[in-house]
């Protein structure tokens, strides 16, 4: 299969691609997204297939206006109401009672469908001119590091998918914050870049994020008519994030590391310490945002190893442990 690259000046053509079925990667603020569209079946098991993702595991639909809403949800609580009017368009995806329309792929089966409404101009702009909404999962082969550049989408999905727009770098780097609005209290499915403390100040009975499990009871989705086991947030039931080089997570750098081991943190390693690259971040915003890109970076580089300094779990923190955690899963 041929990809075509798309700068934002032929977005209306990689929109068009989109509306008739094929596989387009975009920036968003978060990561790069591989869309199709989400209210085709076939579009969208093609996906999984170029991906290499399990089927069982749910997509986060992507809109450009709150009225495109109309097609996919049954029902707009009152709590998520008042998330879209605070935090859309941006990094939060909201968990909606679907309609009909939806088809199982998107939702792994579940009643429920996941939707955001992004805030980058070139995702606002490809969404317009596709006419239609758009599931999209990470920009990324299954279990690497997320893509935050269009580079990154290259080396994954060049020859897998018909389209990347050659955008920005990502400026959060981080996945959405997802949350359930479809039980009694909200509740926080997955970590990002809008935190728990924001969202308490607009919903003050929503429920935390229960940690970095892949699968447990507190995330798994028991809706009529679904698998009992399947999660209703991307990112729950399997490992994500991982490069190739082991990941450890570290209070601090080391003085003698292993030979091939990489560093990324906010405290500077002692010097001459035989580090292969170094990666210092004077914030958490910053860590968050260069934190998959040094995953890729240590791998073409050959490393062994890559050390991460822990965060506090406050914030943007909590999103940062929860990839970092999973991201070295394989390694503990």
């Amino acid at each position: 299969m041929k990809t075509h690259y798309f700068d934002r000046d032929s977005l209306p053509l990689a929109g068009e691609l989109l509306a008739k079925g094929a596989l387009v990667a975009f920036p968003t603020e978060t990561v790069y997204g591989l869309g199709a569209n989400a209210l085709s079946q076939e579009a969208v098991q093609r996906i999984f297939s170029a991906k290499g993702r399990p089927s069982d595991n749910p997509l986060i639909v992507h809109i450009s206006k709150s009225e495109d809403l109309a097609t996919l949800v049954r029902a707009v609580s009152p709590v998520a109401q008042k998330l879209m009017d605070r935090f859309w368009p941006g990094p939060l995806t909201l968990v909606f009672p679907k309609t009909d329309a939806v088809p199982d792929v998107v939702t792994a089966g579940l009643d429920s469908v996941a939707v955001r409404m992004p805030e980058h101009p070139w995702a606002l702009e490809l969404l317009e001119h596709a006419g239609v909404p758009v599931a999209a999962p990470s920009a990324n082969r299954s279990g690497t590091p997320s893509a935050t550049t269009w580079e990154a989408v290259r080396d994954d999905l060049d020859g897998r998918v018909e389209g990347i727009v050659c955008g920005p770098p990502t400026d959060i780097g981080l996945e959405s914050t997802v949350v359930d609005t479809t039980g009694l209290h909200p509740r926080v499915l997955r970590p990002g870049k809008v935190s728990y403390e924001e969202l308490m100040k607009v919903c003050s009975d929503i429920e935390p994020y229960r940690g970095s499990e892949i699968v447990s009871e507190s995330t798994i989705g028991n809706h009529e008519g679904s698998s009992p086991h399947a999660p209703n947030s991307p990112g729950l039931r399997h490992r994500h994030y991982q490069p190739i080089a082991r990941v450890r997570i570290v209070l601090h750098p080391g003085s003698t590391p292993p030979k091939k081991t990489c560093y990324i943190g906010i405290e500077p390693p002692p010097p001459a310490t035989g580090y292969m690259a170094c990666c210092l971040v004077r914030t958490l915003d910053e860590y968050a945002r260069v934190l998959f890109d040094f995953f890729r970076h240590a791998d073409r580089l050959g490393a062994d190893q890559i050390e991460c300094q822990q965060v506090p779990e406050i914030g943007l923190g909590t999103a940062l442990m929860d990839r970092l955690q999973r991201a070295s899963m394989s390694s503990d």
